[in-house]
């Protein structure tokens, strides 16, 4: 995959931000690896999202210092660049201020697992990371040390909100996605009781099921 497709992904997948109703103006990211580079491409800091196109994406090397582009890059480059040069594993990374998983993050307390649709997605509670002030590569230090031998793809930052990571950009969406959707679900739950967690077996028999033997078989050449 080229520069070009990846500039191209990135600035197709910032629409699921707004159509899902994480982001409000200019707030929130998508970034991906560059497939055999030490390179990243990220949404311009500042930009409309109707303004968006594959040339305004951003390429940024892993320390986020500006390699390509006419605009400024994010302002969260630094911390999706700490997570790619830490976590080999990820190359897709997304921010958001979706307000449910915000007000959990305001709160400074995890989604608890307690609904099947979060044991699939997520294996277990969606952790609380640090605060740490924007900027920086200090986010991304908090989201790698929280989600560094977790199954969960989400953390919720304190007191800021939501970070996500995949091994595909659209993986990392799909999780920002679906920690909205959990965060909304067990916010209404805690309205009306109580609310338990998943036994831990029933939740490791769920996500292996999910990740394993869920959906349709890949064909050849798919991803």
């Amino acid at each position: 995959m080229s520069i070009d497709d990846v500039r191209a992904e990135v600035c197709d997948l910032h629409r699921h931000l707004t159509r899902w109703g994480l982001v409000t103006w200019t707030a929130g990211n998508v970034s991906a690896r560059v497939p055999g580079k030490d390179l990243l491409v990220i949404k311009p800091s500042g930009v409309e999202y109707d303004s968006l196109t594959p040339e305004s994406m951003v390429v940024c090397d892993l320390d986020g210092k500006l390699v390509e582009g006419e605009h400024s890059p994010s302002s969260d480059t630094a911390s999706h660049a700490y997570v790619y040069r830490h976590m080999p594993e990820v190359n897709g990374v997304v921010h958001t201020h979706s307000p449910y998983a915000t007000a959990w993050a305001a709160l400074g307390e995890p989604i608890p697992c307690s609904i099947t649709a979060m044991a699939d997605e997520f294996g277990g509670d969606i952790p609380i990371g640090p605060f740490a002030l924007i900027g920086s590569d200090d986010i991304g230090r908090g989201i790698v040390e929280t989600l560094r031998g977790s199954r969960s793809p989400a953390v919720l930052m304190r007191q800021h909100g939501p970070f996500t990571i995949g091994p595909t950009a659209k993986a990392a969406v799909k999780a920002a996605v679906m920690c909205e959707d959990v965060a909304r679900t067990l916010h209404l739950a805690r309205q009306l009781g109580p609310v338990d967690r998943l036994p831990a077996t029933a939740v490791d028999r769920l996500f292996d099921r999910y990740q394993n033997v869920y959906g349709q078989p890949l064909m050849e050449g798919q991803q």
